[in-house]
């Protein structure tokens, strides 16, 4: 009932456009539809996504894994750069579970804001399909949520879930690995998606510009590069040395120091050699307009290093040149050591 001389109030009044978000839907359709692989069974626009067990398993065992993009997106809404923010939100969760040996399958996407812009959501969406191009996952689901009065204008915030399957028998969980045992690095394609609350402090700090030169890129495009999606190349690798690969360690919030002990036995450590590989002009220009000390970097950023594995010592050059033929950049970082009491597990030398 209105008041008299009072117009009916709408939806939109209140601030939520219904047809902004399916004007969304139209266009997040032919995206997710480039994704799509054996399994699904139905697209987006259902209440639910189906998906069916692909074919080929015996004991498959669903790994699943959850995240965001963190405080990148401050500088996303800073610099006005949406295109690549979704591309990190499906490596971040990709990765994750690609660890345990399991090959991601489907992703849903969260993407929440106070007012929708139909082009800012779908270059954000825009990127989640090409991330889940790059990780052979299909775009199966999602939710947009407007609501007005929670994100100031123009800002959105993110997550991802991606579900993966692994055989029981093949779940790598580092178990196996022992004192000899070679750790392997797999080149990062810059800070990824962890540490941007210190990154950040450190442009202000620097008064840093995105439009300056670092090296031979802008720095604000060498600091939104994508997060690297390590799916293919290490999904190749375990099809052909399966028995060799006995622990992965994906390098995010926690850098080298935390990350690499999740999948060591509390007996042993990872003694990493630094010459062992270059750290990338970003960080070393981090480092020093930041003047943050060794042990900091390595507990806060990647470094350079994006993903570790632990292999023989005498496989490690086969597993090596897999990799390196499917794209990878390979640094032979260092060695499985005794652990001494209670030690630090990972130590850069």
């Amino acid at each position: 009932m209105t008041t008299k001389n009072s117009a009916p109030l709408t939806y939109r009044d209140a601030g939520v456009d219904i047809d902004a978000g399916e004007a969304l839907v139209d266009r997040i359709k032919p995206l997710a539809a480039r994704t799509m692989r054996a399994g699904v069974m139905a697209g987006i626009g259902g209440f639910g996504a189906l998906f069916e067990m692909p074919k080929g398993y015996t004991e498959p065992v669903l790994v699943a894994g959850t995240d965001g993009v963190g405080t990148k997106l401050r500088l996303a809404f800073e610099w006005q750069r949406h295109d690549t923010v979704g591309i990190d939100l499906v490596a971040m969760s990709v990765n994750d579970i690609l660890v345990q040996g399991a090959e991601p399958l489907f992703f849903l996407d969260y993407f929440a804001c106070g007012k929708l812009s139909v082009d800012t959501a779908a270059s954000v969406v825009g990127g989640i399909a090409k991330g889940c191009e790059l990780a052979g996952c299909a775009l199966i689901g999602g939710e947009t949520a407007e609501m007005p009065g929670m994100y100031p204008d123009g800002e959105y915030d993110l997550a991802g879930f991606a579900v993966g399957a692994v055989e029981k028998s093949l779940i790598i969980d580092g178990k196996s690995i022992a004192e000899g045992d070679v750790v392997l690095g797999l080149a990062s394609s810059g800070a990824h998606s962890n540490g941007f609350s210190l990154l950040r402090k450190i442009l202000t700090h620097a008064n840093a510009r995105p439009t300056q030169e670092l090296g031979d890129r802008q720095l604000g495009d060498v600091i939104m590069e994508p997060t690297r999606i390590y799916v293919r190349s290490v999904l190749a690798a375990l099809q052909k040395h399966r028995s060799a690969i006995k622990g992965l360690a994906h390098i995010t919030g926690g850098g080298l120091l935390d990350n690499v002990p999740r999948i060591l036995p509390s007996n042993l450590a990872a003694q990493l050699h630094r010459d062992a590989w270059t750290m990338p002009e970003l960080f070393q220009w981090l480092q020093k307009n930041g003047g943050v000390e060794d042990a900091e970097m390595y507990r806060v950023f990647n470094c350079g290093i994006g993903m570790v594995i632990v292999v023989p010592a005498d496989q490690a050059d086969a597993v090596s040149d897999t990799l390196s033929s499917h794209g990878e950049q390979v640094s032979r970082l260092g060695s499985i050591v005794p652990r001494v009491g209670d030690a630090a597990q990972t130590v850069v030398i």
